[in-house]
């Protein structure tokens, strides 16, 4: 192993952990968040005091099979409910995950999805290619679409989540930042991000 190769392994070790939890999972995942934001960049540029999986509500049941060393709950409300075997059913869509030995956690975030296209769960009207929603890192670690992740952190956007853009904006494809751009003008008109995105359209 390179030194470059021994820096990427460093920074991405959260990630790389992650991805060995998911191994026994067959359907289709990825890590989202602010990491999703850096593994589409290639390098870690701000420090993550969490990470989160999605994955189709569909294949939830086969979370649980996956990962059978671990306990989870469901977030329902806002409060923390043990999730034994029932359906989640939405809007519940939200579930966290604590490894029975290590004590490490895992938030997983279902997706819904109809037929060929990944559905907006805040907005139904807006869709994505389901073949494109989840890329892969170098090292082969899946991501959601950084389009997708800064999507959904547009609603009250924090500061971290406008780092995120600011890092990734100049990086999307003339097609996803079309995409973002009129998600974000169905999901919240008037938001900043949408001038950025309007600019670089001009620029380009």
């Amino acid at each position: 192993m390179n030194i470059e190769e021994e820096v990427a392994m460093k920074m991405f070790s959260t990630c790389i952990k992650v991805n060995e939890w998911m191994s026994e999972f067959d359907g289709q995942w990825g890590i989202a968040g602010g990491w999703a934001i850096d593994l589409f960049i290639g390098k870690e540029t701000r420090p993550h005091s969490d990470v989160e999986v999605a994955i189709f509500r569909e294949d939830q049941h086969m979370l649980k099979k996956a990962l059978l060393d671990w306990s989870f709950k469901k977030a329902v409300k806002g409060e923390l409910i043990s999730w034994k075997e029932e359906w989640l059913e939405f809007p519940v869509h939200e579930i966290h995950g604590v490894h029975n030995q290590s004590g490490k956690q895992l938030e997983v975030l279902l997706n819904e999805k109809k037929e060929n296209e990944w559905i907006f769960r805040r907005e139904p009207s807006i869709s994505f290619p389901k073949s494109s929603l989840f890329l892969h890192s170098q090292k082969g670690i899946p991501y959601l679409h950084p389009a997708v992740v800064l999507l959904y952190k547009a609603k009250n956007t924090r500061e971290k989540d406008h780092a995120d853009f600011l890092a990734v904006k100049d990086l999307l494809t003339e097609e996803d930042n079309k995409w973002l751009l009129n998600a974000l003008q169905v999901h919240v008109p008037g938001h900043r991000w949408i001038q950025e995105l309007m600019r670089k359209r001009v620029e380009s």
